[in-house]
Protein backbone atom coordinates (compact mmCIF):
# COMPACT_ATOMS: atom_id res chain seq x y z
CA UNK A 1 0.00 0.00 0.00
CA UNK A 2 1.49 3.40 -0.95
CA UNK A 3 2.67 5.84 1.70
CA UNK A 4 0.02 7.87 3.47
CA UNK A 5 1.38 11.43 3.48
CA UNK A 6 -0.05 12.03 6.98
CA UNK A 7 2.05 9.30 8.55
CA UNK A 8 5.26 10.21 10.35
CA UNK A 9 8.39 8.29 9.37
CA UNK A 10 11.75 7.89 11.12
CA UNK A 11 14.96 6.70 9.44
CA UNK A 12 17.74 5.04 11.50
CA UNK A 13 21.39 5.03 10.41
CA UNK A 14 24.56 4.08 12.33
CA UNK A 15 26.49 7.34 12.06
CA UNK A 16 26.29 10.45 9.91
CA UNK A 17 29.70 12.04 10.51
CA UNK A 18 31.31 10.77 7.29
CA UNK A 19 29.14 11.08 4.19
CA UNK A 20 29.36 8.35 1.57
CA UNK A 21 26.85 6.56 -0.64
CA UNK A 22 24.84 4.98 2.19
CA UNK A 23 24.52 8.34 3.94
CA UNK A 24 23.34 10.01 0.73
CA UNK A 25 20.56 7.43 0.58
CA UNK A 26 19.57 8.28 4.17
CA UNK A 27 19.56 12.02 3.48
CA UNK A 28 17.53 11.50 0.30
CA UNK A 29 14.95 9.52 2.28
CA UNK A 30 14.85 12.25 4.90
CA UNK A 31 14.24 15.03 2.41
CA UNK A 32 12.09 13.35 -0.23
CA UNK A 33 9.63 11.26 1.82
CA UNK A 34 9.95 13.36 4.10
CA UNK A 35 11.22 11.64 7.28
CA UNK A 36 13.16 12.40 10.46
CA UNK A 37 16.67 10.94 10.67
CA UNK A 38 18.16 9.39 13.82
CA UNK A 39 21.84 8.56 14.19
CA UNK A 40 24.50 8.38 16.88
CA UNK A 41 26.76 11.19 15.64
CA UNK A 42 26.64 13.59 12.69
CA UNK A 43 28.57 16.31 10.88
CA UNK A 44 26.16 19.11 9.96
CA UNK A 45 28.79 21.08 8.03
CA UNK A 46 29.63 18.14 5.79
CA UNK A 47 25.94 17.33 5.28
CA UNK A 48 25.27 20.92 4.23
CA UNK A 49 28.20 20.96 1.79
CA UNK A 50 26.85 17.77 0.22
CA UNK A 51 23.75 19.74 -0.72
CA UNK A 52 21.39 18.53 2.02
CA UNK A 53 19.62 20.63 4.64
CA UNK A 54 18.33 17.84 6.86
CA UNK A 55 18.85 18.06 10.62
CA UNK A 56 20.03 14.84 12.28
CA UNK A 57 18.62 13.71 15.63
CA UNK A 58 21.58 12.34 17.59
CA UNK A 59 20.89 9.51 20.04
CA UNK A 60 24.21 9.50 21.87
CA UNK A 61 27.99 9.62 21.68
CA UNK A 62 30.02 6.68 20.36
CA UNK A 63 33.82 6.11 20.21
CA UNK A 64 35.71 6.70 16.96
CA UNK A 65 37.51 3.35 16.85
CA UNK A 66 36.28 -0.12 15.93
CA UNK A 67 34.94 -2.36 17.36
CA UNK A 68 33.68 -0.13 20.18
CA UNK A 69 32.13 2.31 17.67
CA UNK A 70 29.97 -0.37 16.08
CA UNK A 71 29.14 -2.08 19.35
CA UNK A 72 27.89 1.02 21.13
CA UNK A 73 26.01 2.15 18.02
CA UNK A 74 24.15 -1.17 18.00
CA UNK A 75 23.46 -0.91 21.73
CA UNK A 76 22.09 2.63 21.51
CA UNK A 77 19.67 1.72 18.71
CA UNK A 78 18.55 -1.38 20.62
CA UNK A 79 17.40 0.89 23.46
CA UNK A 80 15.65 3.39 21.22
CA UNK A 81 11.85 3.34 21.39
CA UNK A 82 9.99 5.90 19.28
CA UNK A 83 6.80 3.97 18.62
CA UNK A 84 4.61 6.67 20.22
CA UNK A 85 6.10 9.35 18.00
CA UNK A 86 6.20 7.69 14.55
CA UNK A 87 3.95 5.54 12.41
CA UNK A 88 6.67 3.78 10.42
CA UNK A 89 10.41 3.13 10.62
CA UNK A 90 13.04 2.69 7.92
CA UNK A 91 16.33 1.22 9.09
CA UNK A 92 19.09 2.16 6.67
CA UNK A 93 22.20 1.16 8.59
CA UNK A 94 23.67 -2.28 9.26
CA UNK A 95 24.49 -1.79 12.96
CA UNK A 96 21.29 0.24 13.43
CA UNK A 97 19.19 -2.85 12.65
CA UNK A 98 18.95 -3.44 16.41
CA UNK A 99 16.44 -0.58 16.37
CA UNK A 100 13.95 -2.99 14.79
CA UNK A 101 13.36 -4.64 18.17
CA UNK A 102 11.33 -1.79 19.67
CA UNK A 103 10.25 0.18 16.61
CA UNK A 104 7.49 -1.25 14.40
CA UNK A 105 6.15 -1.33 11.75
CA UNK A 106 9.54 -1.29 10.08
CA UNK A 107 11.47 -2.10 6.96
CA UNK A 108 15.21 -2.45 6.54
CA UNK A 109 16.95 -0.99 3.48
CA UNK A 110 20.07 -3.12 3.27
CA UNK A 111 23.29 -1.88 1.69
CA UNK A 112 24.83 -5.18 2.79
CA UNK A 113 24.70 -7.54 5.75
CA UNK A 114 27.60 -6.43 8.00
CA UNK A 115 30.55 -7.22 5.78
CA UNK A 116 33.19 -7.86 8.45
CA UNK A 117 30.85 -10.47 9.96
CA UNK A 118 29.87 -12.19 6.72
CA UNK A 119 31.26 -11.97 3.18
CA UNK A 120 34.42 -10.00 4.11
CA UNK A 121 35.04 -11.73 7.42
CA UNK A 122 38.09 -13.70 6.31
CA UNK A 123 39.40 -10.82 4.16
CA UNK A 124 39.12 -8.42 7.12
CA UNK A 125 40.76 -10.93 9.43
CA UNK A 126 43.77 -11.35 7.13
CA UNK A 127 44.27 -7.75 6.01
CA UNK A 128 43.21 -5.63 8.98
CA UNK A 129 43.62 -7.63 12.19
CA UNK A 130 46.90 -8.11 14.04
CA UNK A 131 47.71 -11.86 14.03
CA UNK A 132 47.93 -11.80 17.83
CA UNK A 133 44.40 -10.38 18.04
CA UNK A 134 42.74 -12.74 15.55
CA UNK A 135 41.33 -15.06 18.24
CA UNK A 136 39.69 -12.01 19.84
CA UNK A 137 38.35 -10.92 16.44
CA UNK A 138 36.96 -14.42 15.82
CA UNK A 139 35.11 -14.35 19.16
CA UNK A 140 33.79 -10.84 18.46
CA UNK A 141 32.58 -11.82 14.97
CA UNK A 142 30.91 -15.02 16.21
CA UNK A 143 29.13 -13.19 19.04
CA UNK A 144 27.93 -10.39 16.75
CA UNK A 145 26.69 -12.77 14.04
CA UNK A 146 24.35 -14.32 16.62
CA UNK A 147 23.31 -10.91 17.92
CA UNK A 148 22.79 -9.55 14.41
CA UNK A 149 20.53 -12.44 13.43
CA UNK A 150 18.51 -11.88 16.60
CA UNK A 151 18.03 -8.23 15.61
CA UNK A 152 17.19 -9.07 11.99
CA UNK A 153 14.47 -11.44 13.21
CA UNK A 154 12.57 -8.30 14.30
CA UNK A 155 12.66 -6.78 10.80
CA UNK A 156 9.28 -7.06 9.10
CA UNK A 157 10.24 -6.23 5.50
CA UNK A 158 13.62 -6.15 3.76
CA UNK A 159 14.57 -4.06 0.75
CA UNK A 160 18.11 -4.04 -0.65
CA UNK A 161 20.23 -2.01 -3.03
CA UNK A 162 21.15 -4.68 -5.59
CA UNK A 163 20.73 -8.28 -6.69
CA UNK A 164 24.23 -8.79 -5.33
CA UNK A 165 23.10 -7.74 -1.83
CA UNK A 166 19.87 -9.71 -2.25
CA UNK A 167 21.93 -12.89 -2.61
CA UNK A 168 23.94 -12.03 0.52
CA UNK A 169 20.78 -11.42 2.55
CA UNK A 170 19.45 -14.84 1.58
CA UNK A 171 22.80 -16.60 2.05
CA UNK A 172 23.81 -15.15 5.41
CA UNK A 173 20.49 -14.15 7.00
CA UNK A 174 18.09 -16.62 5.36
CA UNK A 175 15.66 -13.82 4.47
CA UNK A 176 14.07 -12.70 1.21
CA UNK A 177 14.64 -9.13 0.05
CA UNK A 178 13.20 -6.90 -2.68
CA UNK A 179 15.68 -4.97 -4.84
CA UNK A 180 15.23 -1.20 -4.93
CA UNK A 181 18.26 0.44 -6.50
CA UNK A 182 19.66 3.47 -4.57
CA UNK A 183 18.97 7.05 -5.68
CA UNK A 184 21.14 9.10 -8.03
CA UNK A 185 20.11 12.70 -8.82
CA UNK A 186 21.05 12.21 -12.45
CA UNK A 187 19.78 15.62 -13.59
CA UNK A 188 22.40 17.33 -11.39
CA UNK A 189 25.33 15.76 -13.25
CA UNK A 190 26.74 17.37 -16.39
CA UNK A 191 29.03 16.31 -19.21
CA UNK A 192 31.93 18.59 -20.14
CA UNK A 193 34.96 18.17 -22.35
CA UNK A 194 37.49 16.16 -20.39
CA UNK A 195 40.62 17.79 -19.00
CA UNK A 196 42.76 14.69 -19.29
CA UNK A 197 42.49 13.19 -15.80
CA UNK A 198 40.91 10.02 -14.48
CA UNK A 199 38.78 10.00 -11.35
CA UNK A 200 38.25 7.65 -8.40
CA UNK A 201 35.74 8.35 -5.61
CA UNK A 202 35.55 6.03 -2.59
CA UNK A 203 36.06 5.67 1.13
CA UNK A 204 39.74 5.09 1.83
CA UNK A 205 39.45 1.63 3.34
CA UNK A 206 41.29 -1.58 2.49
CA UNK A 207 38.52 -3.45 0.65
CA UNK A 208 38.35 -0.58 -1.88
CA UNK A 209 41.82 -1.79 -3.04
CA UNK A 210 43.13 1.67 -3.92
CA UNK A 211 46.64 0.22 -4.17
CA UNK A 212 45.62 -1.39 -7.50
CA UNK A 213 44.90 2.07 -8.91
CA UNK A 214 48.29 3.32 -7.72
CA UNK A 215 49.99 0.33 -9.36
CA UNK A 216 48.39 1.14 -12.71
CA UNK A 217 49.19 4.85 -12.71
CA UNK A 218 52.74 4.29 -11.56
CA UNK A 219 53.26 2.65 -14.97
CA UNK A 220 51.38 5.42 -16.81
CA UNK A 221 53.29 8.63 -16.02
CA UNK A 222 51.59 10.42 -18.91
CA UNK A 223 48.16 9.91 -17.30
CA UNK A 224 46.76 11.59 -14.17
CA UNK A 225 44.43 10.25 -11.48
CA UNK A 226 42.46 12.24 -8.90
CA UNK A 227 41.31 10.18 -5.91
CA UNK A 228 38.58 11.69 -3.78
CA UNK A 229 38.55 9.62 -0.63
CA UNK A 230 36.56 10.27 2.50
CA UNK A 231 37.71 8.42 5.60
CA UNK A 232 36.82 8.19 9.26
CA UNK A 233 39.12 9.25 12.10
CA UNK A 234 39.46 5.73 13.47
CA UNK A 235 42.86 4.05 13.72
CA UNK A 236 41.89 1.45 11.10
CA UNK A 237 41.06 4.08 8.46
CA UNK A 238 44.13 6.16 9.34
CA UNK A 239 46.42 3.16 8.93
CA UNK A 240 45.16 2.48 5.40
CA UNK A 241 45.32 6.16 4.42
CA UNK A 242 48.94 6.31 5.60
CA UNK A 243 49.76 3.26 3.48
CA UNK A 244 48.17 4.81 0.38
CA UNK A 245 49.82 8.22 0.82
CA UNK A 246 53.25 6.65 1.34
CA UNK A 247 52.89 4.75 -1.97
CA UNK A 248 51.32 7.60 -3.95
CA UNK A 249 52.94 8.20 -7.39
CA UNK A 250 53.57 11.77 -8.54
CA UNK A 251 50.74 11.59 -11.11
CA UNK A 252 48.11 10.71 -8.47
CA UNK A 253 46.42 13.45 -6.43
CA UNK A 254 44.46 12.53 -3.31
CA UNK A 255 41.73 14.83 -1.98
CA UNK A 256 40.26 13.94 1.40
CA UNK A 257 36.83 15.38 0.78
CA UNK A 258 35.07 17.90 -1.49
CA UNK A 259 31.64 19.52 -1.54
CA UNK A 260 28.91 18.09 -3.76
CA UNK A 261 29.00 20.95 -6.33
CA UNK A 262 32.77 20.59 -6.65
CA UNK A 263 32.46 16.81 -6.92
CA UNK A 264 29.98 17.11 -9.78
CA UNK A 265 32.33 19.55 -11.53
CA UNK A 266 35.23 17.10 -11.18
CA UNK A 267 33.04 14.29 -12.52
CA UNK A 268 32.03 16.42 -15.51
CA UNK A 269 35.60 17.10 -16.61
CA UNK A 270 37.24 13.71 -16.02
CA UNK A 271 38.29 11.41 -18.86
CA UNK A 272 36.80 8.37 -17.15
CA UNK A 273 36.14 6.78 -13.79
CA UNK A 274 38.01 3.97 -12.03
CA UNK A 275 36.85 1.82 -9.12
CA UNK A 276 38.48 -1.25 -7.63
CA UNK A 277 36.18 -2.08 -4.70
CA UNK A 278 36.01 -5.74 -3.74
CA UNK A 279 32.55 -7.24 -4.36
CA UNK A 280 30.96 -3.79 -4.07
CA UNK A 281 27.38 -3.87 -2.76
CA UNK A 282 26.06 -1.61 -5.53
CA UNK A 283 28.48 1.23 -6.34
CA UNK A 284 26.73 4.60 -6.50
CA UNK A 285 29.84 6.47 -7.63
CA UNK A 286 30.03 4.45 -10.85
CA UNK A 287 26.48 5.52 -11.70
CA UNK A 288 27.29 9.16 -10.83
CA UNK A 289 30.18 8.98 -13.29
CA UNK A 290 27.91 7.56 -15.99
CA UNK A 291 25.35 10.29 -15.26
CA UNK A 292 28.19 12.66 -16.23
CA UNK A 293 28.65 10.73 -19.48
CA UNK A 294 31.95 9.20 -18.40
CA UNK A 295 33.05 5.58 -18.98
CA UNK A 296 33.75 3.36 -15.97
CA UNK A 297 36.55 0.87 -15.37
CA UNK A 298 35.47 -1.58 -12.66
CA UNK A 299 35.96 -5.14 -11.39
CA UNK A 300 33.74 -7.73 -13.05
CA UNK A 301 32.09 -8.56 -9.72
CA UNK A 302 29.54 -7.40 -7.18
CA UNK A 303 27.12 -4.59 -7.95
CA UNK A 304 29.12 -3.40 -10.95
CA UNK A 305 27.72 -6.34 -12.92
CA UNK A 306 24.31 -4.64 -12.56
CA UNK A 307 25.38 -1.10 -13.49
CA UNK A 308 28.30 -1.21 -15.93
CA UNK A 309 27.88 -2.77 -19.37
CA UNK A 310 31.22 -4.01 -20.66
CA UNK A 311 32.20 -2.31 -23.91
CA UNK A 312 29.13 -0.06 -23.83
CA UNK A 313 29.44 2.09 -20.69
CA UNK A 314 32.99 1.14 -19.79
CA UNK A 315 35.21 -1.84 -19.08
CA UNK A 316 34.63 -4.68 -16.62
CA UNK A 317 37.82 -6.46 -15.57
CA UNK A 318 37.89 -10.08 -14.45
CA UNK A 319 40.41 -10.81 -11.65
CA UNK A 320 41.37 -7.17 -11.58
CA UNK A 321 44.96 -6.05 -11.06
CA UNK A 322 47.16 -3.06 -11.84
CA UNK A 323 48.28 -4.38 -15.22
CA UNK A 324 44.72 -4.99 -16.42
CA UNK A 325 43.67 -1.52 -15.27
CA UNK A 326 46.60 -0.07 -17.22
CA UNK A 327 45.45 -1.83 -20.41
CA UNK A 328 41.84 -0.68 -19.89
CA UNK A 329 42.98 2.93 -19.44
CA UNK A 330 44.93 2.78 -22.71
CA UNK A 331 41.93 1.29 -24.53
CA UNK A 332 39.32 3.77 -23.30
CA UNK A 333 41.66 6.76 -23.67
CA UNK A 334 41.48 6.32 -27.46
CA UNK A 335 37.89 7.71 -27.52
CA UNK A 336 36.38 8.30 -24.04
CA UNK A 337 33.72 10.59 -25.48
CA UNK A 338 32.25 7.71 -27.51
CA UNK A 339 30.71 6.29 -24.31
CA UNK A 340 28.78 9.45 -23.43
CA UNK A 341 25.31 8.65 -24.83
CA UNK A 342 25.06 5.11 -23.45
CA UNK A 343 26.47 6.13 -20.05
CA UNK A 344 23.85 8.83 -19.54
CA UNK A 345 21.09 6.51 -20.75
CA UNK A 346 22.19 3.79 -18.31
CA UNK A 347 22.41 6.17 -15.33
CA UNK A 348 18.80 7.34 -15.77
CA UNK A 349 17.61 3.86 -14.78
CA UNK A 350 18.82 4.64 -11.24
CA UNK A 351 17.35 8.13 -10.88
CA UNK A 352 16.18 9.31 -7.44
CA UNK A 353 12.59 9.68 -8.65
CA UNK A 354 12.46 5.94 -9.37
CA UNK A 355 13.87 5.14 -5.91
CA UNK A 356 11.45 7.35 -3.97
CA UNK A 357 8.41 6.05 -5.85
CA UNK A 358 9.39 2.44 -5.08
CA UNK A 359 10.08 3.21 -1.41
CA UNK A 360 6.68 4.87 -1.06
CA UNK A 361 5.03 1.89 -2.70
CA UNK A 362 6.76 -0.45 -0.22
CA UNK A 363 5.80 1.49 2.91
CA UNK A 364 2.58 0.06 4.34
CA UNK A 365 0.75 0.90 7.53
Amino acid sequence: MPQNQDNKIAVFHNYMDNIGGAEKVVLTLGERLPADIYSTVSNSEMISKMGFRKKINEIGWIPKNAPFRQQLSSYRFSKLNLTKKYDNFIIAGDWAVSGAMKNKPNLWYVHSPIRELYDLNEYTRKTSVNPLLRPVFDFWASYNRKLNKKHVANVQKILCNSKNTQKRVEKYLNRKATVVYPPIDTEKFLYKQNKGYWLSVNRLIDHKRIELQLDAFRKLPEEKLIIIGAYEKSAHFQKYVKKIVENQPNNVEILNWVSEPMLREIYSECKGFITTAKEEDFGMTAVEAMASGKPVIAPSEGGYLETVTDGITGKLIDKINGEKIELAIKEISKAPESFKKECIKQAKKFDSSVFIKKIRDEISF
